[in-house]
């Protein structure tokens, strides 16, 4: 698992890359003191996970996260303020430690983004070409993507709406985010993920798909409107 150190504060990171050396599989790649350098290393180069502050200067932690809105990253934030967990979990992130990071919080953290990492190889996988392959009980079933609307959370499961049938499967929406391809599907809610040629309109609040409103959350609304055009 290759992951990027991304931290302000010399002692942080230093602590960060520590306690990295100590789990197997888990390689830092790099360490930047600011949020744009990691970005820009980003458009180059994948990594599976960031160890990432949030008050920096210049970009925060926060705004890198949505920057980086639809790239395969699995994000963990490291901050000494409580007040921005919230804000962080709506973003889908993996975990959120409190500094001074402890080894056995971090050990945590990082089993987290194993078992991501693990769970996208199960339960969903898909044709690039033209299907969605999902795993209903003991039945693998064949979607085609073009007659996906959009699919819903809903608990421990992802449901997929196409226009005759509803298709419930056990899973958890960052996997389905992740198996759909990005050129056609956007997530615009923590609960949904849409098909972009199936947008009817776009209104205050949401959008309409197949006569169903579906809310667009603010976190996700800016780059929604950078796919679809939106001035």
């Amino acid at each position: 698992m290759k992951a990027l150190i991304v931290d302000d504060n010399d002692i942080a990171r230093t602590t960060l890359s520590h306690l990295a050396k100590q789990i197997p599989n888990l390689t830092i790649v790099n360490e930047y003191s600011n949020a744009i350098e990691a970005y820009l290393h980003l458009q180059e180069n994948h990594v599976d996970l960031i160890f990432l502050d949030i008050e920096m200067p210049e970009m925060t932690g926060i705004e890198l996260t949505k920057n980086l809105s639809g790239k395969d990253i699995i994000v963990i934030f490291t901050s000494s303020k409580k007040e921005y967990a919230l804000e962080a979990f709506e973003l889908n992130i993996a975990d959120y430690i409190l500094k001074p990071v402890i080894p056995a919080r971090f050990l945590q953290a990082v089993s987290k983004a194993q078992a991501i990492i693990e769970s996208r190889k199960e339960n969903l996988q898909f044709n690039k070409e033209e299907f969605l392959f999902v795993r209903d009980s003991n039945i693998t079933r064949r979607l085609k993507l073009d007659d996906i609307f959009y699919a819903e959370a809903m608990g421990d499961y992802v449901k997929f709406y196409t226009k005759e049938k509803m298709f419930a499967i056990h899973g958890k929406m960052k996997v389905a985010e992740e198996r759909l391809p990005k050129d056609d599907f956007i997530r615009v809610h923590r609960s949904y993920i849409v098909s972009i040629g199936k947008i009817d309109t776009l209104q205050d609040g949401g959008i309409m798909i197949n006569k169903k409103f579906i809310p667009v959350a603010d976190a996700y609304r800016k780059a929604l409107n950078i796919r679809m055009n939106v001035f």
